[in-house]
C-alpha cells in the first residue's frame, strides 16, 4: 500500500533525528519540512537533514551522483552518506544542514558564488558512467503536463515556442555535449552556506547532475534576464564571473548569447508551462510574472533561435 505524504514526512523526521542524534550527542532537536513536494520531500532535524527522492528514482544513477558529491566538497555539499536508504519505495539520503539564500534579501543574491562554483563544475572531469544531466527532460516534463492540465490561452503560445527548439532541448535527441558535468537545475535555491551559519557557498541538490551541455547551467539566469525579471547589472556579475572563473559554457568574450539561446529559451518555455499548468489547476489567472515568460514564449515563436556552432548540428 502507498504510503501517505504525511507518513512519509513522519518517518522521514524519525530518520533524521535518528541520524542527527548519533552524529552528536548534544542535538537541540530543532526540527522542520523544508519541502513536501510529489517529487521530493525535505525535512531537517537539527544540523541534519534527510530528502526522499522522487518515486522514479534509479538508484544506480542516484549513487553515481551521489559519489561525484562526495568526491567534490568544495563545490558541492557533501552527502553524509554515499549509499541512499530505502523508504517505503523512495530512496531517502542524509546531508548535513547548510544556511540557503535568504529570498527577503534580494540584493544579497550570491550570484558571483553561484556562477563560480558553476565555472569549477563545468571544468571538473565527469566520471565513467554518469547519466545525462536531466534538464531536458525536466522541461519535456512540464510541457507534457501543460498538455494535460486543459484549455487556457497561453498554452498555444508555450507551445509554438518549445516546437522551435532542437531535438535535443525537447528530450528528443542526445545531447551534443556528452562529457561535461553539469548540475541540470540551477537557481539561487540551490546554493547554501556549509557549515552553517556562514561557510563557504556550495551547490545541493544532485537529482539531476549530469553530463551535458553546459549552457544549460546558466539558461535560468539568462531567461530572467532576457523575460525582464533578473537587472542587467545582476546578470552581468553572473556571467563576468562565470567566465572569469574559466568556464566553458560561453565564449571568454564576445556575444554569449549564441551558446545561451537555445538553453534560455528552453527554461522560459519550461517555466511558462509550470505557471500555465498551475494557473489551470487553481482556477486563477495568471500573475504579473507569469504573464511575462508567457509573452516572452509568444515571441520567441517568431524568431528561430540562435545556435552556438557546435551545437548546430
Amino acid at each position: 500500500m502507498k504510503p501517505t505524504p504525511d507518513l512519509l514526512i513522519r518517518e522521514l523526521t524519525a530518520k533524521a533525528r535518528a541520524t542527527a542524534h548519533a552524529r552528536s550527542p548534544a542535538c537541540p532537536c530543532g526540527a522542520a519540512t523544508l519541502a513536501d513536494r510529489p517529487d521530493g520531500i525535505v525535512v531537517r532535524h537539527a544540523d541534519t537533514v534527510a530528502k526522499a527522492h522522487p518515486p522514479d528514482t534509479d538508484p544506480t544513477e542516484l549513487t553515481g551522483r551521489l559519489t561525484v558529491a562526495t568526491r567534490h566538497p568544495g563545490i558541492l555539499l557533501p552527502p553524509l552518506d554515499p549509499a541512499p536508504v530505502d523508504l517505503h519505495g523512495r530512496l531517502v539520503t542524509f546531508w548535513p544542514y547548510g544556511t540557503p539564500v535568504d529570498p527577503d534579501d534580494p540584493d544579497a543574491a550570491p550570484w558571483e558564488a553561484a556562477a563560480t562554483l558553476l565555472a569549477h563544475l563545468h571544468r571538473t572531469p565527469a566520471p565513467d558512467g554518469l547519466p545525462p544531466m536531466r534538464g531536458p527532460v525536466k522541461a519535456a516534463r512540464a510541457v507534457a503536463r501543460l498538455r494535460e492540465a486543459g484549455p487556457h490561452p497561453a498554452t498555444a503560445p508555450v507551445l509554438r515556442a518549445w516546437h522551435t527548439l532542437p531535438p535535443w532541448a525537447r528530450a528528443e535527441a542526445p545531447m551534443p555535449d556528452t562529457a561535461t558535468l553539469c548540475h541540470g537545475d540551477l537557481h539561487l535555491g540551490q546554493l547554501v552556506r556549509h557549515p552553517a551559519p556562514a561557510g563557504p557557498w556550495l551547490l545541493i541538490d544532485v537529482d539531476d547532475l549530469g553530463v551535458g551541455v553546459p549552457a544549460w547551467d546558466l539558461a535560468r539566469p539568462a531567461a530572467w534576464y532576457a523575460c525582464g525579471l533578473l537587472p542587467a547589472d545582476e546578470w552581468s556579475r553572473f556571467l563576468t564571473a562565470y567566465r572569469e572563473a574559466g568556464g566553458p559554457a560561453v565564449p571568454a568574450d564576445g556575444d554569449p548569447w549564441p551558446a545561451l539561446d537555445t538553453p534560455a529559451r528552453a527554461l522560459t518555455v519550461q517555466t511558462a508551462a509550470r505557471a500555465v499548468a498551475k494557473a489551470v489547476a487553481a482556477g486563477r489567472p495568471l500573475d504579473e510574472v507569469e504573464q511575462a515568460v508567457v509573452d516572452a514564449c509568444d515571441r520567441m515563436a517568431t524568431v528561430p533561435p540562435q545556435l552556438a556552432q557546435e551545437h548546430a548540428k
